[in-house]
């Protein structure tokens, strides 16, 4: 798998790269945001590592760029720990978030956690179907009435949580528990955001949004029996 790491510091890229090529990885560099999305739009790549205070485009416009873009996953890191920072990272469409000084041991371990969510549902059963909707875990697509529904990494991973238990209520920070998979330091206003963005995509792009809802006081639910 192919990595590309963006940081403006060649001695972090350098440890990083190290890192990860030890772990049989491949990788590749940019220095600033106008590269590494020059990058992206000219290469392959499994997972991006962005830094958020680069030159030139810094990570936060990258970020917003690429999820326009690319479905790719993206983890951010940094020396900006605030819980603002993760949260708006997140709402961005960030798949994970490092503050530095970091372990590159860590870093690693993020990187396979997270390249391993992706590759997701490897058995037969991968096709989650309702009366013209369908989901694939394996390809990430979704389909709803012959229209492919695109979503960001995290958007599609909430979304496959509530739709593999309809009817069942989770929680917020369930959600954060089972979507963000690791130990998340911020609150749960971040799967607020992203159900309104759900609902926002499927309303424009197949006109309907009511499937996900909102069960008042406890967290949200997956009903759909077709249109």
């Amino acid at each position: 798998m192919r990595i590309l790491v963006v940081d403006d510091d060649e001695r972090i890229r350098e440890i990083v790269r190290l890192y990860l090529e030890a772990e049989g990885f491949e990788t590749d560099e940019a220095e600033n945001g106008n590269i590494a999305l020059e990058k992206v739009r000219n290469g392959t790549f499994d997972l991006i590592i962005l830094d958020l205070m680069i030159p030139g485009l810094d990570g936060w416009t990258v970020c917003k760029v690429l999820r326009k873009e690319t479905q790719i996953p993206i983890i951010m890191l940094t020396a900006k720990g605030e819980e603002n920072d993760r949260i708006l990272g997140f709402d961005l469409g960030a798949d994970d978030y490092i503050v530095k000084p970091f372990s590159p041991r860590e870093l690693c371990a993020r990187v396979k956690a997270v390249l391993r969510r992706l590759d997701g549902e490897t058995s037969k059963e991968h096709l989650i179907t309702f009366t013209g909707f369908t989901i694939n875990q394996i390809t990430r697509e979704i389909m709803v009435e012959g229209k492919e529904v695109k979503l960001t990494t995290k958007e599609f991973d909430l979304l496959l949580v509530l739709a593999k238990n309809p009817g069942q209520i989770f929680t917020r920070d369930q959600l954060l528990d089972s979507v963000w998979d690791f130990d998340y330091c911020g609150d749960s206003r971040t799967v607020d955001t992203h159900i309104n963005r759900l609902r926002s995509k499927f309303d424009s792009q197949v006109g309907f949004s009511d499937f996900i809802q909102t069960v008042r006081g406890v967290g949200y639910k997956f009903e759909y029996n077709g249109r």
